[in-house]
Order: structure tokens, then sequence, then C-alpha cells
């Protein structure tokens, strides 16, 4: 298994009062990870390696967040991950959360996120209802198909009955993806230098 496949195996952490585990802090030495000023992600634009980093402190912030703050289903469901508007906001949310609790911020930037939080919780309920995803099933997100596009396709509740598991598969394939799109173009490089040879 490569460091990329590596950093994105996750299970459900137990986050202690701070926010992280000792998993955690191992998953960080493993990877090689080094500690950043917070910045925003571009979803659209990460390298496979970015991209298993990301998952992996998406995944473990929201998990923090969920259970610190006794959030519903019905505001983060076991199943974001799968919702592109849902990882979006939760994104931004973890990056503002990260810059109000920087040691160099104002005092009074923690009150400010809470704030934006009760703000934020509101979108999330609309995202969710939106979207249909549910505490033991999922469906993608709906699309309406606008004049001269085909016809969206039938979407189907799926049951599913392991999250961990479900978000392990999902994001090995989201990092194979980027990974086989990244491999596509630097052999496309290989062959337009070859042919100006």
């Amino acid at each position: 298994m490569t460091d990329l496949a590596e950093a994105a195996e996750f299970e459900e952490p137990e986050p202690d009062t701070l926010g992280h585990n000792d998993h955690d802090d191992e998953r960080r030495v493993d990877v090689g990870l080094v500690a950043e000023p917070p910045h925003p992600i571009n979803w659209n634009l990460l390298t496979a390696e970015e991209a298993a980093i990301e998952w992996a402190e998406l995944n473990t912030w929201v998990t923090w967040l969920r259970r610190t703050y006794g959030l519903p289903a019905s505001v983060i469901p076991p199943f974001w991950h799968r919702h592109p508007e849902l990882v979006w906001e939760l994104s931004a949310l973890h990056l503002h959360w990260l810059c109000a609790v920087d040691p160099e911020q104002n005092g009074s930037a923690p009150l400010g996120w809470h704030r934006d939080f009760a703000d934020a919780r509101q979108r999330l309920r609309d995202w969710v209802a939106a979207c249909g995803t549910r505490l033991d099933r999922d469906r993608a997100t709906r699309q309406t198909a606008w004049p001269g596009e085909e016809p969206a396709e039938p979407i189907e509740d799926i049951q599913i009955a392991d999250r961990a598991e479900d978000f392990r598969l999902f994001v090995e394939a989201d990092i194979a993806r980027r990974q086989a799109a990244e491999d596509a173009f630097y052999a496309e490089l290989v062959t337009d230098h070859e042919r100006d040879d």
C-alpha cells in the first residue's frame, strides 16, 4: 500500500477534549505532515497526495465537531463526504475554526466563529434537506436538467451499513481518480516533449 493510501485509511476517531487523539498524532508523523498556516482548500484542484491529507484532516475535525456540539444527522449526516455541497461548507467552517483558534488571533475570534457557526448550521440543514442524505441511507443530490440537457438519471436511496468503510472506499476512489488524472497529464507532457524532439 502506498503512503497516499495509508494516509487515506480512516477510522472514526475518539477525540479528546482538545479535538485530537494519539492516533491522529501518529498518522501525522507517519505521513510527514508539517504544521502550516491555515489556507483555503480548493477541492477541485487538489493533487492525489493533497486530497489524502485534506480528507483525513476534515474527517477528523467533522467527527470532533459533531461529537463536541452533539449535532444531529440533520446538520451533519454520516455520508457528508458524498455531497460536494456539504464538503465545501464543512471545509470552509473548518478553515474558519482553525483561524479562530490560532494563538496569534484576537481573543474574540472564537466568539465570532460561534456566531458564524450558527449561520452555517442552518445552511447545513438546508443542504441536508435538499440532498436527501439520512442517518442510515444516502442518495446523490438531485440535479435539475436545464433546457437542452439530457434528463437527469433517476436517483435511488442506498443503504450503507458501515460509515467508516464507506468513507475509506470513497476517499480511495477519489485519490485514485486524481492520481489517474495526474498520470495522464504528465504522460501527455512526455508525449508532447517527444514529438517536439
